[in-house]
């Protein structure tokens, strides 16, 4: 582990330094870690911009839309003069303004099984800040079978939720304990049908980054194998126990989903 900091960096991270919790072996930690953001939007944006300002090394961004004026209201990495510019292409350029001494890697295209069996390994961390169901499958069968920690948030009007998931870890539950299939169809809206109050995407994409950013450091306790629920318009945070499924089609006893193919 290298404890050498330039005197730019001293001064960029002292608040951090500051925390006996942090201080420079954490700092170090964080400059060496790569973490994987599946999704620049609502939720990805906070997210990132955490991520970078607090110092970690390398950040992939996997996004393949393109802009619309209508992000905007919560999508803040993004700028109107960048309407109809991919979103990881515009987000990495916020990112690089904030600290140009992390590294940003553009995935301009949609996470499947192949882009997912290649990028994941490549990270330590992997961030779900995406809005279909298809991609959060994935991406939690993908994290359990390559044996990666996933960091998934979610929000629908004035909601969200948020859990850390380590299911290749002995005994902790994976998504599918959770939600063991996708929904059907059309019967949950998406924000773009149903609306979401921007600045809720902003909290739940904030503590998306606390958790990864207590994971690289090992501190605290994070939310793997529990789950956080928040309704913003009553102003109530809490949180339920998970629990392993045995029957669990991907980390059961007897597992039936055992590869991306």
């Amino acid at each position: 582990m290298n404890l050498d900091f330039s005197e730019e960096e001293i001064q960029r991270y002292s608040r951090h330094i500051l925390l006996a919790e942090v201080g420079g072996v954490g700092q170090s930690r964080l400059r060496d870690a790569r973490v994987l953001v599946v999704g620049a939007g609502g939720l990805g944006s906070p997210l990132a911009l955490y991520l970078a300002a607090a110092g970690v090394g390398t950040i992939g961004l996997v996004d393949d839309d393109r802009l619309e004026l209508s992000n905007l209201q919560r999508q803040i990495a993004h700028t109107t003069a960048r309407i109809g510019q991919n979103k990881a292409e515009s987000a990495a350029q916020a990112l690089q303004a904030l600290n140009p001494a992390t590294m940003v890697n553009i995935h301009a295209a949609r996470m499947d099984a192949a882009l997912a069996a290649t990028l994941i390994p490549q990270y330590d961390i992997i961030c779900d800040g995406t809005d279909n169901f298809a991609t959060r499958f994935l991406l939690g069968d993908a994290c359990h079978l390559l044996k990666k920690p996933l960091v998934s948030a979610a929000v629908l009007r004035f909601e969200g939720q948020l859990s850390v998931f380590q299911s290749h870890v002995h005994g902790h539950p994976c998504h599918r304990c959770l939600h063991p299939e996708p929904p059907p169809e059309g019967m949950i809206p998406s924000c773009s049908e149903a609306g979401v109050l921007g600045a809720v995407t902003g909290v739940m994409g904030t503590l998306q980054a606390t958790e990864v950013l207590k994971l690289i450091m090992g501190i605290g306790e994070t939310l793997t194998g529990r789950l956080l629920l928040w309704d913003a318009l009553d102003a109530r945070m809490r949180t339920i126990k998970l629990r392993r499924d045995p029957a669990c089609a991907l980390c059961g006893d007897t597992p039936s989903i055992t590869s991306l193919a």
